[in-house]
């Protein structure tokens, strides 16, 4: 006979809670595992149930036989567009991401300090007291990109993948996902979370929403650029692209907004060209970069930009859809390339199992070879 184990009813009511189950709408879905028996106290579960409630309600195993709930509060604000208190509570998809990414980040910076790698200097090198043309001069400069180099990209889309490349080469990871590891049915809602940063002085991660459309992935990106040099980590969700009313959130929107689009370029093009479509092929950015900056210098009204975001946004819900792309070119940005070739030098150099491997980049076994094979450059 199973050996059963008795459980608080607290975690139990918790875990559903998080999860987003009510006891009736789990134990419909779940009728075998008897949940509602277990609440009653008529039975008590076997290891093997809670083990697989555990992996349906997607919490760790061990946080079941607590006696109270953990703390899932997060270290750093996260701020919501209108919002003007930082403290917000995020959903248990959000906040596993942010756990999985800080492991990732801890391993890699032991790694790196291991091998003797110098911090970065650039992290937290300015104030929010800086000056928007010092700030945007500075991030140009370190990533050997001039003011208007945009125009010299073959589609905006290209400027959105060189900029990440970009940003990996000067020692900032950065993840594309929208979904909690490779998990398509724990989706991350952009209305929640358009991105977060986590800023360290060896290496900051910065997580990029990929539901987001990547039209607006281009100016979260820079924002979250950024926070490195402010030295702060920080969530957002950027309602409409429009910060949360936060001294440094007003200066991070300010920032990637004259990197992107500098004001003496739109200026001097909208004069003969007030258009934002032309004006995005002609800049090689996106048209919600466009419009995001002319509303800035007060070229167009608030009206106006809410009313073509929403129309964009519309648009790109309904063409979205399809099978997802190739497995391992998603696996790419959903990884990191920089990230998974300091995990396969430590495999190499002995430092790292290959099980050690397989759980930090979520790819195992032969999946995994094939994605280093085709990806990644191994780091000497």
């Amino acid at each position: 006979m199973a050996t059963t184990v008795p459980i608080k009813e607290n975690i139990i009511t918790w875990a559903l809670n998080r999860a987003g189950y009510d006891l009736a709408k789990f134990s419909s879905k779940y009728p075998a595992l008897k949940v509602d028996h277990w609440l009653q106290g008529d039975k008590q579960p076997t290891v093997k149930q809670l083990e697989d409630f555990s992996k349906k309600v997607h919490i760790p195993f061990g946080y079941l036989f607590l006696q109270e709930p953990p703390n899932e509060d997060i270290d750093f604000p996260f701020f919501r567009t209108g919002n003007l208190s930082p403290n917000y509570q995020v959903s248990p998809n959000v906040y596993d991401t942010i756990l999985d990414l800080q492991r990732r980040q801890d391993w890699l910076r032991d790694y790196l300090i291991q091998l003797e790698i110098h911090p970065l200097a650039y992290v937290g090198k300015f104030g929010t007291d800086t000056s928007i043309d010092i700030f945007v001069k500075d991030l140009r400069d370190k990533l050997g990109l001039k003011a208007g180099w945009t125009m010299t990209c073959p589609t905006w889309e290209d400027t959105l993948g060189i900029l990440i490349d970009t940003i990996e080469r000067i020692g900032i990871i950065v993840i594309q996902n929208g979904i909690v590891g490779n998990n398509t049915s724990r989706p991350i809602p952009v209305e929640e979370c358009r991105g977060f940063v986590l800023v360290d002085d060896y290496v900051p991660f910065m997580f990029l929403n990929n539901a987001d459309a990547k039209a607006a992935q281009l100016f979260t990106l820079i924002h979250e650029l950024a926070h490195v040099w402010l030295g702060k980590s920080a969530g957002f969700n950027q309602d409409q692209l429009l910060p949360a009313s936060n001294e440094t959130e007003i200066l991070c929107d300010r920032v990637a907004a004259e990197f992107l689009v500098p004001a003496h370029i739109l200026r001097e093009f909208w004069k003969d060209l007030a258009d934002i479509q032309k004006l995005a092929t002609r800049l090689k950015v996106s048209t919600i970069v466009i419009a995001r900056r002319a509303l800035d210098l007060e070229l167009i009204s608030k009206t106006q930009f809410y009313t073509f975001y929403n129309k964009y946004i519309e648009q790109f819900r309904v063409k979205k859809g399809g099978s997802g792309g190739n497995f391992y070119s998603t696996s790419k940005r959903r990884v990191s390339p920089t990230f998974a070739s300091f995990v396969d030098s430590a495999v190499q150099s002995g430092e790292l199992t290959y099980k050690d491997a397989f759980k930090l980049t979520g790819l195992y076994g032969s999946v995994y070879t094939q994605f280093i094979q085709k990806h990644v450059t191994t780091v000497k």
